[in-house]
Parts: C-alpha cells; structure tokens; sequence
C-alpha cells in the first residue's frame, strides 16, 4: 500500500466518501489510488472554482466533509474565491492539495508556489505531509478539524513522493468533536435582558435556523416580545408552509439602519452583530444604534438548538406558548412582465415538498425571504462570503448529497458566467438541478454600489464595465453547449409554464428568464401575525 492508498483508505474509513476533483501530474498517484476505491465517489469539475463550490454545497446539505482534489499552488488558488465562501459558511471541507515531490522542490519548477501561503486566509487549518508514514495520521487530523462544530475548513498538502511510497497499513481514526454546551451564566443574562422593556432582537444564523430550533426560538420570541431575524448571509435554514417565518437583515444599510433604529439590545445566537457589507462615504459601518447592547447568546460553533431550549426553560416557556408557523400559499400564479417579484411568485406557487433552494440572485433576491415563506417546505442555501459564482457549483454539490431532492437554484446571469462550467457536471453526472437565470444582462448590483458610493452615474466607460450586452449573453446556448437542456422565458406566464414542466421531470434544466427590471422590490405576500408578549 502506498501513501495515496493510505489517504483514500483513511477518508473512507472515516466517512468522507466524495472527492470532488481537478487534478494533474502530482496528484496522479492519488488518482490511481481513487480508482481502486469503488466506494469513493469522483466527480469532476472543469475548474478549480466550481470543485471547491461543490464541495461547499455538498456538505451544507450532507453535513459530512467531501475531499477536494486541487493541482499545486495555482490550482489551489483558482478555488479560493468558493473556499472563502466555504469558510464563511462554516462549511466542513478538505482540500487535497497535490505538490512537488519534497526533493523536485529546490529546482523551483514551474509550478512550484507557496502553497501553505495562499491556503492559509481561507482555511482554518493548514498542514503539510512529512513523508508516506505521516498521510494517515495527517489525513485523520484534517478530517477532525474540518467536523469540529459548526465546520472548517482544512487543507492538507500531498507531496508526489508521499502518495507513491509505501506507507504502513494502519489507518488512523479521526476524533469527532460534540457541540459546546452553552454556559448558565449567560442564559441567564439573555433572561434578563428578554425580560427588560424596549425592543430586543434575537438574531439568528447556523443551526439555529434550523426548523427545531426555530420554532423554540418562535416560542421564546412569542412570550417576551422580543424580534427575530436572521443573519444577512446564512449556509442554511429551513424554510416555507409549517415552519418559522423569519427575514433576514436588509442588505441595504439605510434599510437596515431604519429597522435597527430604536432596536436596544440585540442576542445573538450563532450570528454576527450587522454591518455594512462595504464601507459608504458618510454612513457609519455598524448598522446598529451606539446605545444598542449587543450580548453573544452562543457561537457558531455551540449547541443552538440545546441553548435555545434550556432559555426556554429558564424563562419558564411552557408548551402553551406556540410557535408562528407559515400558511401554505397556494395563490395564483404570476402573470404579465417577468421580474423578480414574478419569479418569486412561480417559485412560491411550483416548488415541490423538500426541495433546496440555492440562491445567487445577487441583487434581484434582497427581498425574496418575506415573498417565498408560504412555499413548500424547503432548505435554503445562499452565498455566504460575497465571492460570486457559488450559485452553480452550489447547487451541484448539494444534488449529490441529496440525490432523492429536487434542487432549484436561482442564479444572477454575471455570477453565473463565473463559473459556467458547472453545468457539464450537472449534465455529465444526470443531476436534478433547475437552474433559473436571471438573465438582466448586467451586474445590477454594481450600478447599485456606484450611486451607495456616491462616485457618479453611470457614463460610457462605466456602463461598458457595468453591462452584459452587446454581445448579449445567450443562456440557452451555452447551457446547451455544456449539455444542459435548456429554453428562454419572457414572460411571467411562459417562466411558470416551464417551471412547471421542470419540477416535474427528471435531470438539469435550465430557464433563462429574461427579466424587464434590474432591481425588483419584492412585496412580502405573508404578514406576520403579531402576538402579545406574556411578561
């Protein structure tokens, strides 16, 4: 057995069973060693960006590590746009990152880079292979930092000569690590702070937005009157008809800073307290008042849903007090000009039971949360690190984790083109992907951030950076190059008509909605009932 053996050996043994993979030279020991593992799924993406975005989607939904398979440094570095996104996600991910064997280093070949450099700012955990003897051992570490609650990222770099040679036969076991458990102390001061007067938010993010612990965080939200919301950017939460309606902090800073505006305490709860996601000339960075007190409840990494339930108790939360669940909404389906609120509203009204909803709409979808909460039970996965071209590749990952799943994703047509190629995995591997594009044919959010910046309206040589026409991106042929079945909506009627049709049959499809409006508020269709608080 050689070390190569010893790595796949090792992920097998310890229940990372897919590698998503772009390989070459160095790394052809593990391929050959992959090829003896039947039990080790491999599949193949054409670039880097779209490898580390599957694995991102993958285990979001698997809860389980996938191993990526990454060529020397710069293979390594044209994924790190999705492994940020990773990162932020708390997402479990292994990199396999081929090199040089140790003694081809000192010729600096062509390929030879600073591999741990570029790996570090979007891992947690770094790590080199010592020889053939050290890949179990090493493999094991990778695989318990990558599981360690909420999930990290971890890379690990394979040295030609450490996958050829022979390496022993033991296989090491990674070590899984549980959840904290949220101390006393601080439950009690988030008690205390639920029970004083003035608005107080519970802010969301992780596992906590999970249906179990949404509807306990519902109940504690019911008795005291306090506020729920979700993080801006969540990896997942469960979502639609029977389960907790909530909406997520506005994009926009003036929005947010409105909504914040008398808010005077903020718990958090595997969140992060709000900010702007840039920097605007004359606004301040916190979307939070000065006055405002901001008490972390719990950590990403802690046990949400258990810290939630033992508030309840503390707060004396009996099972009279119910949760606000969403109403199914089985309204009509939209008719007249296609835009965002349209492709909603289809979404809404189409999507089937226990689908996933990948969303990279970018700007169309800001206010898709309050419009989509009577649709089917579904989970919803998003970018989570603002690095575009996640939503393919995302979208893939998590239809192989979930093969029995209808996965939908909803993809701004300039991200999109960043990593296109995930489309042939999607065809290559028979995926049962819609992907819907919103096809507005320029970075809507970027002729946004020029007038939020304050910089000027856009003239010629913006609108040349800004805009996708001219030549106008065809959809349609491109995902049929990838082969991708794919046909153009241009209306709201035709998108529900092959909407329809796609949801009920087999295999990727891809719509091209050809939206008349750039940015489209989308009207929530579901009010919150409000409730009295019982202290």
């Amino acid at each position: 057995m050689n070390g190569a053996d010893a790595l796949c050996d090792t992920l097998l043994a310890n229940g990372v069973e897919t590698c998503f993979a772009n390989p070459g030279t160095s790394e052809m020991h593990f391929v050959a060693a992959l090829d003896r593992k039947p039990a080790m799924r491999c599949v193949l993406g054409l670039s880097e960006s779209v490898v580390t975005g599957m694995a991102d989607g993958y285990a979001r939904m698997k809860e389980m590590p996938a191993a990526t398979l990454l060529h020397t440094g710069p293979g390594l570095a044209n994924g790190l746009a999705n492994l940020h996104n990773a990162r932020r996600a708390n997402t479990p991910v292994i990199n396999v990152v081929g090199d040089h064997a140790s003694y081809h280093l000192p010729f600096d070949a062509p390929l030879t880079s600073d591999i741990e450099g570029l790996a570090r700012p979007m891992s947690h955990w770094v790590r080199r292979i010592t020889g053939a003897d050290d890949v179990s051992r090493a493999a094991a570490e990778a695989i318990t930092v990558a599981t360690t609650p909420p999930g990290k990222v971890a890379t690990l770099i394979l040295p030609a000569d450490a996958a050829w040679n022979d390496a022993p036969p033991t296989i090491a076991r990674a070590e899984r690590l549980a959840s904290w458990r949220l101390d006393e102390n601080r439950l009690r001061q988030v008690a205390t702070a639920l029970r004083a007067p003035g608005e107080t938010v519970l802010l969301l993010s992780n596992r906590a937005l999970r249906a179990d612990a949404l509807e306990i965080a519902s109940r504690i939200a019911n008795a005291t009157g306090a506020q729920l919301m979700a993080q801006q950017s969540n990896a997942r939460a469960e979502r639609g008809a029977g389960r907790v309606p909530i909406d997520r902090v506005p994009y926009v800073i003036d929005k947010a800073l409105a909504r914040f505006a008398n808010t005077q305490r903020m718990i958090l709860v595997g969140a992060r307290a709000p900010v702007g996601f840039f920097a605007y000339p004359g606004k301040p960075g916190s979307m939070l008042p000065a006055s405002c007190e901001v008490i972390e409840m719990a950590a990403p990494g802690d046990d949400l849903a258990g810290g939630l339930a033992a508030l309840a108790d503390l707060l004396g939360i009996g099972p009279d007090v119910a949760p606000t669940l969403a109403a199914r909404d089985d309204g009509a389906l939209p008719a007249g000009k296609l835009d965002p609120a349209a492709i909603a509203r289809a979404v809404t009204v189409l999507m089937p039971d226990n689908a996933i909803l990948c969303d990279e709409t970018i700007s169309s979808g800001r206010e898709f949360f309050p419009a989509t909460w009577g649709a089917a039970p579904h989970d919803f996965l998003q970018i989570t690190g603002g690095a575009i071209g996640l939503g393919l590749p995302m979208a893939t990952g998590a239809a192989i984790a979930c093969p029995e799943r209808k996965v939908i994703n909803l993809q701004a047509d300039g991200s999109g083109m960043y990593t296109l190629q995930a489309l042939w995995t999607q065809a290559r591997e028979q995926l049962d992907v819609v992907t819907i594009v919103f096809a507005n044919r320029r970075y809507a959010i970027l002729h946004g951030e020029l007038k939020m910046v304050g910089a000027a309206d856009p003239g010629h040589n913006a609108r040349r950076m800004l805009d996708l026409d001219n030549p106008t991106l065809d959809w349609v042929s491109l995902a049929a190059g990838m082969g991708v079945e794919a046909a153009r909506a241009e209306t709201a009627e035709a998108l529900s008509d092959l909407l329809a049709g796609a949801v009920r049959r087999s295999g990727p499809f891809l719509i091209e909605a050809r939206i008349q409006e750039a940015v489209s508020e989308v009207p929530p269709h579901l009010p919150l009932p409000s409730q009295a608080p019982i202290f």
